[in-house]
This record gives C-alpha cells, sequence and structure tokens, in this order.
C-alpha cells in the first residue's frame, strides 16, 4: 500500500517544468496585459511620464517580463525548499506586489500616472500569481 501511495503522490505533484511553462504563458499574459492598460491610461489622458520621462507602452512588457522571470526563480526555489510552497509563495508574491507600489507612490509624477502604474502591478500579479501557485503542492 505504501507503493501505490507514494506513487500517487509522486504523480500528482506538477514538475518543474510544468511549473515554468504555466509560468511563461502567464507571463506572456501578464505582458500583454500591463501593457494594454499602460495604453489605455495614455488613452484617456494618463500620462507615464516619471521625472519628465515618458515610459514606453513596451517598457511595461519588458519589466513585467523580467519581474516574472525573477517571480518564477523564487517559485521554483520555494517549490524544493519550502514546507508548504504555496502558501509560501502566496504570502511571498502578495508581499512583493504591495512593496513595488513604494516606488510608484515615491515617484517624480503625476496621481494619475502613479495609480496607473500600481494598477499595472496588480494586473500582472492577479494573472501571474495564480497561475503560478496553482503548480505548486
Amino acid at each position: 500500500m505504501s507503493t501505490i501511495a507514494a506513487t500517487a503522490a509522486t504523480t500528482t505533484r506538477p514538475s518543474v517544468g510544468s511549473l515554468l511553462l504555466a509560468g511563461a504563458g502567464a507571463t506572456v499574459a501578464a505582458a500583454v496585459a500591463t501593457a494594454v492598460v499602460a495604453a489605455a491610461g495614455q488613452a484617456i489622458g494618463i500620462s507615464t511620464e516619471i521625472s519628465g520621462a515618458p515610459i514606453p507602452t513596451s517598457g511595461f512588457a519588458t519589466l513585467t517580463v523580467i519581474f516574472s522571470v525573477i517571480g518564477l526563480v523564487i517559485a521554483a526555489a520555494l517549490r524544493r525548499l519550502a514546507r508548504t510552497p504555496r502558501t509560501t509563495w502566496l504570502r511571498t508574491t502578495v508581499a512583493l506586489t504591495v512593496l513595488s507600489f513604494v516606488p510608484d507612490v515615491l515617484a517624480d509624477a503625476d496621481t494619475s500616472t502613479k495609480v496607473l502604474l500600481m494598477l499595472t502591478h496588480v494586473v500582472a500579479a492577479a494573472i501571474v500569481i495564480p497561475a503560478v501557485g496553482r503548480r505548486l503542492s
């Protein structure tokens, strides 16, 4: 019986490959979504200028990819090292998302720009965090 239970446990645990594949898909979706949110904000008149320099729409997608990949590295490490990887992932990523607001709040930008920046963080997190979390046991 213990062999059957051990086999079932190993077959139900998602592989690191499936974690990375799901994470990559979520990363692409989040990159597109943040670029769309930024473009929509610009279309309704919200500036994306910080200290007088505009952030291009592609910049939102690029930074989303960079930070999502860092998140995938964290997820892979938690999968291996944490006792409860999913719970640890959720707590860590929610805390990091909240911390990501700090530079936005401190930026030399209009209030509407700051809110738009924070919205893009929430959009990316809402896509990537659950997609990766589902792949952690």
